[in-house]
């Protein structure tokens, strides 16, 4: 190795230190063995997109920021949410008027949640960045109430970095549904997107087959529905990126059923965990698809406090290669907190899934989505808590788990409190967070032992009457990255 090769090599980890786009969350093993191996450092630059909140002249938006304190992350750096050239729409044009130039919000320093807010339909899509000791972990929710009409009800959403591969199963051109695919485009330079839906028999016919160009800094909602005439209740959409990035999130809206955002799935993976259903479900519906060649059979299993258990009549799910499949689970956790794990029963085959959850009944029930996630890493954050209305839920399906719970200084005062809380293998437990800040606070999610967590938030606030609720999951906040950690003695490689 020459001094060529070795001024790659610094080059290759400060990149990966500045970008914080590099592998996150590696194994722990990688991080703890000798020179030569992988360590980690805090993030020095972050990105994040969110999606515009509502078309309704009636919702009221809260957006709430917030950066865990995170060792080694330095004193420098400035947080900001800028507004993107939104489309209306009907595509006839920008919208938004005069908030475009209004900041949403100023993140405050790590550990202190910053709060804003935004009301009516003309609230644009926001492109946030942060650097310096802002950006490791940095997170964005945003929370809409929308009293009446279509989507009525508590929506959520977590905002998220920019990347070219989305998967969507649970989405929907069904009568009475209006749900759009939202993609921002942070970049300097055009995105075009392909945007394919899958129904029960396979590949649906579309309208585009060009792709979809999203100009520099914007975005774009698409409405599903006028991209085919096929009314399918139970669809997966996958949204691939031709040229740049994007960020894409499905709105799923109902006219009955109230409606929230359906998030991007997991990866493709033989085995999923969706975590975080409501003890008092009324309605649970799985959706799942599998995109590879081969066909699916998964062991559907119910993670509770108590253990594992089969849904009677539900014991596996056959998912067709190339085709949408749907089953309904009804009142599935039965008055207990819990959280679906699908495993293969022989061969494993590539699935994304996702969860639809109605509580209440009648006119008084709402909706929320909760898509397969990846495990939490080594640590995760959910902004916009608060004393009431506040939910976290724990899933361990392979090992017990120890987790460190923390919750932040409050936006009106007050200090952080930190518990610690054990998981049993093959269990979801519903905790009650830590306290000790006053006014919207935030939680962090650190595993300390044992095997892999599955985290999810749910945020509940009824209003006339509807059982108004949301359900964000919790993967990875993105804080550390894994850096290449050179030899100790480079002199003796040195020729």
């Amino acid at each position: 190795m020459n001094r060529t090769t070795l001024s790659l090599i610094a080059c290759t980890v400060a990149l990966a230190a500045v970008t914080g786009f590099a592998a996150f969350d590696p194994p722990a093993a990688s991080t703890t063995s000798a020179a030569g191996s992988a360590t980690e450092r805090p993030v020095e630059r972050t990105g994040l997109l969110c999606p515009a909140p509502s078309f309704s002249d009636i919702a009221d938006t809260a957006y709430t920021s917030f950066t865990p304190v995170t060792r080694g992350a330095g004193n420098g750096g400035k947080a900001a949410l800028e507004a993107a050239a939104e489309q209306s729409a009907d595509g006839k044009g920008a919208k938004g008027g005069g908030k475009k130039d209004q900041a949403v919000l100023t993140p405050k320093p790590p550990g202190t949640p910053a709060l804003g807010e935004t009301s009516g339909s003309d609230t644009p899509a926001l492109i946030g960045t942060a650097d310096g000791k802002y950006a490791p972990g940095w997170t964005v929710q945003e929370t809409t109430r929308i009293a009446a009409g279509t989507g009525r009800g508590l929506q959520g959403v977590t905002c998220t970095p920019a990347d070219t591969d989305f998967w969507f199963p649970g989405a929907s051109t069904a009568k009475g549904r209006t749900d759009y695919v939202h993609l921002t485009n942070p970049d300097d330079g055009a995105a075009v997107v392909d945007i394919k839906l899958y129904g029960k028999s396979g590949a649906v016919k579309t309208t585009v087959t060009d792709g979809i160009t999203v100009p520099p800094h914007s975005s774009e909602p698409v409405l599903l529905s006028t991209l085919t005439d096929d009314e399918q209740t139970d669809l997966t959409v996958h949204v691939g990126v031709r040229s740049g990035r994007v960020g894409a999130t499905v709105q799923a809206q109902d006219d009955a059923g109230g409606g929230d955002w359906l998030p991007a799935a997991a990866d493709p993976a033989g085995s999923l965990v969706l975590p975080g259903i409501p003890k008092d479900a009324t309605d649970v519906r799985l959706v799942a698809f599998t995109p590879g060649d081969d066909d699916a059979d998964l062991k559907v299993r119910l993670a509770s406090p108590d253990g594992s258990i089969t849904p009677a009549g539900n014991e596996t799910v056959h998912v067709k290669a190339g085709m949408t499949s749907a089953v309904d689970l009804g009142p599935v956790t039965r008055g207990e907190p819990g959280s679906l794990i699908l495993t293969p029963t022989d061969k494993a085959a590539p699935v994304v899934a996702a969860l639809r959850v109605v509580r209440g009944k009648g006119s008084a029930q709402e909706t929320a989505y909760i898509p397969a996630t990846a495990p939490v890493g080594r640590r995760a954050t959910a902004a916009d808590n608060s004393a009431k209305g506040t939910t976290l839920s724990l899933t361990a399906p392979t090992a017990d788990a120890t987790v460190k719970v923390t919750a932040s200084a409050g936006s009106d005062g007050g200090t952080p409190a930190t518990k610690t809380y054990t998981v049993k293998r093959g269990t979801s437990q519903d905790i009650s967070a830590p306290t000790g800040g006053k006014g919207t606070y935030a939680l962090t999610v650190e595993p300390v032992s044992g095997g892999p967590v599955y985290a999810a938030r749910t945020l509940t606030g009824s209003s006339d009457g509807v059982p108004g609720f949301t359900i964000q999951t919790l993967p990875s906040d993105r804080g550390l990255v894994a850096v290449p950690r050179a030899e100790q003695d480079l002199s003796v490689l040195q020729r």
